[in-house]
């Protein structure tokens, strides 16, 4: 029930009371089904995450968010630093909207696997999030709220159909009206038991409940509630904790069970390539037979033959057929044959050795698949342990910048000579805004380009500012500062780092700040 309507009427009063004096300060996304808004009143931030999958979809409020540095885009630009002015839950709808200054307004559509943030400028949904569902283009607030009547009569009328009529009831509450014998009872019985589950669902109390090793949100108590809560905020935050947690673990213990099996699967092959190679040179363990048959017999083995009839050294009244090299004597021939007996003695121990290594790693893969089906057992940490993955964690990748947001705009500064090269020719695209102080060395400033958007006066202002801060002209009171299009900046082979040429550029009077 964490998107029901009862739950999402009760989470848009709270939203209405904390939002208020706060504005859009930026949206962006950085996973594939995950939105984060920040909203804030000039002294604090409030976050809002949409985690939107066709699998689960459910809201939460972090308490802080750190943007990464890599793989972020911005979204809707159009709301940045609009400020809110109120939050509209739609009646008897899983959808509400923030209402944002010059008409723009910020639908949260929670229908499960068809979740989705719209943007809609007065009454015109203008852009989505999941750009999939382009059905929400067709969206129009004044049709969203629906009517449900809850009275005896309305109920009477429709009891053929209570799940259609009531539909504001969600499959949770049906299976706890069923266990509470509302299927068997009179008609009259039936109406007292939903119309009071009903003012049930209408009070502030918020549950967690654990059925088996799943995690529900609900707002009825029951035997499985494991904690009890007033604050819808508080309470989504709780339980999309442990939805998360309880899922990645599952996903994790099976990438664990997968990795295991597909290394059981390789050490078996192993040994089933390995006996067979072994089998087959066992079979043919005959050099050491052929050596001793030639030094018993020298006297009746010539030089030049290719093969003789000579008796078998332990095997009375039989005979062996030797091939010889023609060129050879015949102890050396008998010389070679012992040799390679030699070398298949020392093949054969390594096939057994390597057959009986393998047959250790099965046993070992089958204790650790053990231990990872313990629900207390930390699978990373036992992969490492058993050396099925290393315990090294992978180190951050060092950015040749830092950067900073600007209503809504990333500005990126150069940190050295040779990272200014990197940020020109990396990571800046021909779009993107590029600055440097004029006439004097400081790093590459680069501002994002944004599709559909120019660079307003005041960022670009700002980017100079920045460039002349982080320039040899920081300390003057006034610093030229040069911008173009990347597309018109290249490097000439074999100049020093940061060097580069600018085609065509405009200058900028600016003073330096930080």
């Amino acid at each position: 029930m964490h998107n029901s309507y009862f739950l999402l009427k009760s989470l848009s009063k709270e939203l209405q009371s904390r939002l208020k004096g706060y504005s859009v300060v930026s949206c962006f996304s950085q996973a594939k089904d995950e939105l984060i808004f920040e909203f804030n009143d000039t002294k604090n931030s409030f976050f809002v995450k949409a985690y939107l999958s066709s699998s689960f979809s459910c809201l939460s409020f972090p308490e802080s968010f750190a943007r990464a540095r890599k793989n972020s885009v911005d979204i809707f630009p159009e709301v940045i630093l609009k400020k809110v002015a109120s939050v509209q839950q739609f009646e008897n709808e899983r959808s509400f909207m923030i209402h944002l200054a010059d008409g723009f307004g910020l639908l949260f559509k929670m229908h499960g696997s068809r979740s989705n943030i719209i943007l809609f400028d007065q009454t015109k949904a203008i852009k989505i999030f999941r750009n999939q569902l382009k059905e929400d283009f067709d969206i129009h607030p004044d049709r969203i709220s629906r009517v449900l009547h809850w009275t005896f009569d309305y109920f009477n009328q429709n009891k053929m159909e209570l799940h259609k009529t009531f539909f504001t009831l969600g499959s949770e509450s049906w299976a706890y009206l069923k266990m509470s014998g509302f299927d068997d009872a009179p008609l009259e019985a039936k109406w007292e038991l939903l119309y009071q589950h009903y003012m049930k669902l209408e009070k502030s109390k918020i549950y967690i409940a654990k059925y088996e090793s799943k995690y529900s949100l609900q707002l009825f108590d029951s035997q499985a509630v494991v904690q009890e809560l007033s604050s819808p905020i508080e309470a989504l935050n709780i339980f999309f904790h442990l939805k998360i947690k309880t899922e990645s673990g599952k996903n994790e213990r099976n990438q664990a069970l997968k990795l295991i099996s597909e290394k059981e699967k390789g050490a078996n092959q192993f040994i089933l390539k390995n006996r067979t190679l072994l089998s087959s040179i066992e079979t043919n363990y005959q050099f050491k037979l052929w050596g001793d048959a030639i030094m018993a017999n020298l006297g009746g083995v010539s030089k030049g033959v290719e093969k003789v009839i000579l008796p078998h050294p332990t095997l009375y009244d039989q005979f062996i057929e030797v091939k010889l090299k023609k060129d050879l004597t015949p102890i050396k021939n008998a010389e070679a044959f012992y040799r390679k007996s030699k070398n298949q003695r020392i093949e054969i121990e390594k096939l057994n050795q390597a057959i009986k290594e393998k047959e250790t790693l099965l046993n070992i893969l089958l204790e650790l698949k053990i231990k990872i089906d313990s629900p207390e057992s930390n699978i990373k940490k036992l992969l490492g342990e058993y050396g099925i993955i290393s315990n090294q964690a992978k180190a951050e990748e060092r950015l040749p910048y830092k950067e900073i947001l600007f209503k809504g705009f990333i500005i990126r500064i150069g940190r050295s000579a040779a990272d200014n090269d990197e940020l020109t020719l990396k990571y800046a695209h021909k779009e993107d805004l590029w600055l440097h102080a004029k006439d004097v060395s400081g790093s590459h400033v680069v501002v994002k380009h944004q599709s559909g958007k120019v660079f307003p006066k005041d960022v670009i202002e700002r980017a100079a500012s920045l460039a002349a801060y982080h320039s040899k002209r920081k300390g003057e009171s006034l610093c030229s500062v040069s911008y173009t299009s990347k597309k018109f900046v290249r490097k000439r082979k074999g100049d020093p780092a940061g060097l580069v040429v600018v085609e065509k550029e405009t200058v900028i009077l600016i003073e330096p700040m930080k």
